[in-house]
């Protein structure tokens, strides 16, 4: 094996790209040496990665097509070795900055919490929490370092997720909706009514009713169905919350969303380190506990 990391790289930003040009300017390098760079990869590979014609977009051939997601999982590996040995070199945190979906399980959070300070009594704990969206955003823009939220289709390729578990969900209304008092309901029932949802970006079930409004947070649905907007699916700690206790109704149904999955999310290329790995281990523990 004589190809390099180096080589990779390239290979992937000409792929992603899809011009040599482009990725000699982004590299300040010479469009023929990375177009050699190439050449010399697809030698040691044995297999020709670009289809070259003259005045077109290289294009992957099927083989390149086929490499290019290991090619990417090299270079991923390569970023957690490195920062696997950042983690090394800096020992225990001082700092550990936890952002959470509003609507995490706030059990099995404030237990987890509890434990590190009695586990890590020095450590320094800085904990925000918002919607889903903006718990992705803090991690990207190096403002935590852990993040624990619901399991989105969509992740930048930044970040890196573990599942931790599940929470159930449940069909609610208020206390003064019309469905309050239909004891079971199905479909058809549920669909004559409004229908409160996630943002379409954010998990939380499918629309089944024609009239729909949507919001990022399941507080706000929460807040919602209590002045009879509407009928939702909640996590069921939600409907449990104190405030909300009386309020709403927990509605028998013939279906209902899966299970919302619980991630712990981090960047790729900055190790976790012990305090880090033992809170997200504690905090699983804690959710199934609580499941």
């Amino acid at each position: 094996m004589n190809w390099n990391l180096e080589q990779l790289r390239l290979f992937v930003q000409v792929a992603e790209q899809q011009s040599f040009s482009a990725v000699a300017r982004q590299a300040q390098r010479a469009q023929s040496a990375v177009s050699n760079a190439i050449a010399l990869l697809e030698t040691d590979l044995g297999v020709l990665l670009f289809e070259r014609s003259s005045g077109r977009q290289p294009r992957l051939t099927t083989a390149g097509a086929s490499l290019l997601e290991e090619a990417r999982e090299v270079l991923r590996q390569c970023e957690r070795l490195d920062g696997r040995a950042l983690g090394l070199v800096r020992g225990e945190e001082v700092l550990l900055r936890l952002a959470q979906d509003e609507a995490m399980p706030y059990q099995p959070v404030l237990d987890s919490l509890e434990a590190l300070a009695r586990q890590f009594p020095l450590l320094e704990v800085q904990l925000a929490s918002g919607a889903q969206g903006e718990v992705a955003c803090k991690l990207l823009e190096r403002r935590a370092d852990l993040g624990l939220l619901f399991h989105q289709e969509q992740m930048p390729n930044a970040l890196e997720r573990q599942r931790l578990g599940t929470v159930d969900m449940v069909t609610v209304c208020g206390v003064g909706h019309p469905l309050a008092t239909a004891g079971h309901v199905d479909r058809r029932a549920l669909a004559r009514h409004r229908q409160l949802l996630m943002a379409p970006q954010y998990p939380g079930g499918e629309q089944i009713s024609p009239a729909v409004w949507r919001t990022d947070s399941f507080y706000a649905m929460a807040e919602l169905l209590m002045r009879n907007l509407g009928w939702a699916w909640l996590p069921r700690h939600v409907v449990q919350y104190p405030t909300y206790q009386g309020q709403l109704v927990e509605l028998s149904s013939d279906w209902t969303p899966p299970p919302l999955v619980v991630e712990l999310v981090c960047r790729r290329d900055e190790a976790l380190g012990p305090a880090a790995l033992w809170l997200a281990e504690c905090f699983a523990q804690h959710l199934r506990a609580n499941g």
